[in-house]
């Protein structure tokens, strides 16, 4: 390594199912954060790191941004904000298709209060395969009228495009100074925190309605065994006794899928043969408990 060495943090930042998973996975280059057609899916401030050149960007994927109800709500929100105020650089990331809706324009608002002057923030137009080049120059135009965006960047997060030169860009304007992390480290994010999120993923993809957010996964137990597989213990927790024959299905097939599923894509990403037990747990004020908080490192403090 050279004195000319760059790292910093990029937070990703946008509505709930504006493409910032999708996106993070897109520039790490591995699946590190969820990614659900359902909205309010990412709940822990996951970091990725991305490699560009002599350049470390450390990615901070916050929860999305959206009118907080409930104490868990109130708490991603504060940590979507925590993370955008303490980046080097934002990136705020709207739907193309969507343009600039309601939600969008409240960001921008609150960008203009919690945003600490001269921060670098750029504007990222995703899923721009959607709409009509003519429909792309419009908003853009619209968005940077409302907000002074240092950068505007055209991309498809799911397909790659444009996403290098987002990449390139953010590389070039991180401030010089030492790598944060090994060069081959994808997230700080502890190995059983990510088993858990891909079975989250899987229950929240299988289930619908209000179920989805009034669930926790926790991995309980982790053995790396001398054949070179894994066992992995998880505990789903629901707040009903009713959720409880949800999760499980008929004869257990449900929980048996889910567990099938969740197995599989986590031995990918261990690249390694995985052992998983699911167990479900009826914990009703599990949404009120400080410790579940800490597990999604959010703060419990924050809901208040």
């Amino acid at each position: 390594m050279t004195d000319t060495t760059r790292a910093g943090f990029v937070a990703l930042i946008g509505e709930p199912n504006a493409g910032k998973s999708t996106l993070l996975n897109r520039m790490v280059g591995a699946k590190v954060s969820i990614v659900t057609h359902k909205v309010q899916t990412t709940r822990a401030r996951i970091r990725g790191v991305a490699m560009e050149g002599a350049t470390q960007i450390v990615f901070v994927d916050t929860p999305g941004l959206f009118r907080p109800r409930r104490r868990l709500d109130r708490a991603m929100v504060a940590a979507a904000w925590g993370g955008a105020a303490d980046a080097d650089v934002i990136v705020l990331l709207v739907e193309a298709h969507r343009g600039l809706t309601e939600g969008t324009k409240a960001i921008i608002d609150a960008m203009r209060d919690r945003i600490p002057q001269g921060q670098k923030v750029a504007l990222a137009i995703n899923k721009i395969d959607r709409v009509k080049a003519e429909v792309l120059l419009g908003l853009a135009q619209e968005l940077n009228a409302a907000f002074p965006f240092a950068e505007t960047f055209m991309i498809s997060a799911e397909k790659g495009y444009g996403v290098d030169k987002l990449r390139q860009w953010l590389a070039g304007v991180l401030p010089e100074g030492p790598w944060f992390y090994p060069e081959d480290q994808i997230a700080d994010v502890p190995m059983r925190a990510i088993a858990a999120e891909i079975t989250r993923e899987k229950l929240t993809l299988r289930l619908h309605e209000e179920l989805p957010y009034q669930l926790t996964v926790e991995t309980e137990a982790w053995e790396d065994r001398p054949d070179g597989s894994t066992r992995i213990d998880q505990v789903v927790y629901v707040a009903r006794d009713g959720h409880k024959g949800i999760v499980l299905g008929n004869k257990g097939e449900t929980i048996k899928q889910i567990g099938q599923a969740s197995r599989a894509e986590i031995a990918a990403f261990l690249e390694r043969p995985v052992h998983l037990f699911l167990q479900v747990k009826v914990r009703p004020n599990w949404l009120e408990e400080p410790e579940r908080y800490s597990e999604m490192g959010l703060d419990f403090k924050d809901g208040d």
